[in-house]
Order: structure tokens, then sequence, then C-alpha cells
């Protein structure tokens, strides 16, 4: 299986559970990668058979960046949902982090798989 990923997206947004995470922008790290047959893209160099990384990206900077959510579950299953459905990925594995969000730890967060066989 060939794999198109995206490392450490960084967005800003409203995610928590907390009072004072309702009132500040945070930012989540996402980690990404999708599986995509690379071979047609790779034959003819052409991105029309391509899993246009940067199409994912705005996409998803976009949906994060005006939303509100109180658990980072929540985030990546919304994610998850908008990359398999609209962007015709068949499996996916994805990490939302909160960088900072615990004392001592770099960061925090889900790792979740879906698609195929899950």
């Amino acid at each position: 299986m060939d794999i198109v990923f995206i490392n450490e997206l960084r967005i800003e947004t409203i995610i928590g559970i907390y009072d004072w995470e309702r009132e500040v922008r945070q930012t989540v790290s996402l980690d990404l990668e999708m599986a995509h047959d690379i071979r047609r893209a790779a034959q003819t160099d052409d991105i029309q058979h391509a899993l246009d990384y940067k199409k994912v990206a705005k996409r998803l900077i976009s949906f994060i960046g005006d939303s509100e959510f109180l658990l980072v579950e929540t985030l990546a299953e919304q994610v998850a949902e908008i990359v398999m459905g609209e962007f015709d990925v068949p499996w996916l594995r994805l990490s939302v982090s909160k960088p900072g969000a615990l004392r001592g730890s770099k960061d925090v967060g889900v790792r979740i798989e879906r698609g195929e066989n899950n």
C-alpha cells in the first residue's frame, strides 16, 4: 500500500472542555497517513491522478479552524470522515494532538486508524 502523508499540520481552533479553553484558540497538530495508489500519478506525472495533499490540508485547515469541539476524539472522527469521504481515501491513520496541554508533556492526543478492516 502506498502512503501519502502530512506531518505536523498545525491549526488554531477552539477545543477543550474547560471554560478557559472555550475562550481562546489553541493549536492542534495533525499527522495524517492516507492510502493512495501512486502508480498512475507517477507514470503520467499528472497531479490529476495524485492525492493532492495541498487540497486535503486546505480543507482541514478550513474545517478545523471553524470548529469548536470539546474533545480531540470528536475532532479526529470528523477529520477521518472528511478525508475518506471527500478525497476517496480507503484507509487512514490520523494523530491529533494538543501541544502543551499537559504540564510536563510535549503533547497529548489520540491516534486512530479507519478504513480497510477497521
